[in-house]
């Protein structure tokens, strides 16, 4: 039997989504088949606005709808404290816990060889010159190698695996390399409450909120 192109098309167009395997594609596909054209039409704008409509903060490089963004720009959060995370999905979980008060810095990947993403593929940089201005001037103005920020703490909120472990022991020794003038800056890492393997993005708030509370010097 032929599969209708517009059919196939997107089956296809699943298939190329993380997590999206043949058979789900399939079941994606014949259930969008018996939604009401309205509700199509509405699918089908919020794809379309997904990128046009949104932006990536400057400062944090989460995703927002201005920039910076609503967390960077709020005189009421903590900018001494910075919570490094994989993925903009991990700000909304820690948002959800409703316990830091702090700012966040957005990496988009963890180092991963295997894949041939090293550190250069993913934001540390911008996370290095971030620590050594002003949280929201994107210019040096000290010299290199001297952290003249506000911050004091940077907490390491990456999953537990391999490749999480390897970027947090990399940013750790990448600020160890800096001149510090301010000697109060730590660096902690998330600890109780995670467990090994695990994904921020999925865990509930009291887990977050304990292995916040739990976080270590790294």
């Amino acid at each position: 039997m032929r599969v209708a192109r517009a059919v196939s098309n997107l089956i296809e167009a699943f298939e190329r989504l993380p997590g999206i395997g043949p058979k789900s594609a399939q079941r994606l596909t014949y259930y969008l088949l018996h939604v009401p054209q309205g509700e199509l039409d509405k699918l089908a704008e919020a794809l379309r606005t997904l990128k046009t409509q949104t932006k990536e903060c400057r400062v944090c490089h989460n995703i927002s709808e201005t920039d910076p963004c609503d967390i960077c720009s709020d005189p009421g959060r903590d900018k001494e404290i910075i919570c490094v995370v994989e993925q903009p999905l991990d700000v909304l979980a820690f948002e959800r816990s409703d316990g830091y008060t702090g700012v966040y810095h957005v990496l988009h990947g963890v180092i991963d060889p295997l894949h041939n993403i090293g550190p250069e593929e993913i934001k540390i940089n911008e996370l290095m010159t971030r620590l050594n201005t002003s949280p929201l001037d994107p210019s040096p103005d000290s010299g290199e190698g001297n952290f003249v920020s506000e911050v004091k703490e940077v907490i390491l909120a990456l999953d537990p695996n391999m490749e999480g472990e390897a970027t947090c022991l990399y940013i750790s020794r990448q600020i160890s390399n800096f001149k510090l003038q301010d000697t109060n800056l730590k660096v902690t890492r998330l600890a109780h409450g995670l467990p090994t393997g695990a994904d921020i993005e999925y865990a509930d708030e009291v887990t977050l909120s304990r292995a916040l509370e739990g976080r270590r010097e790294y």
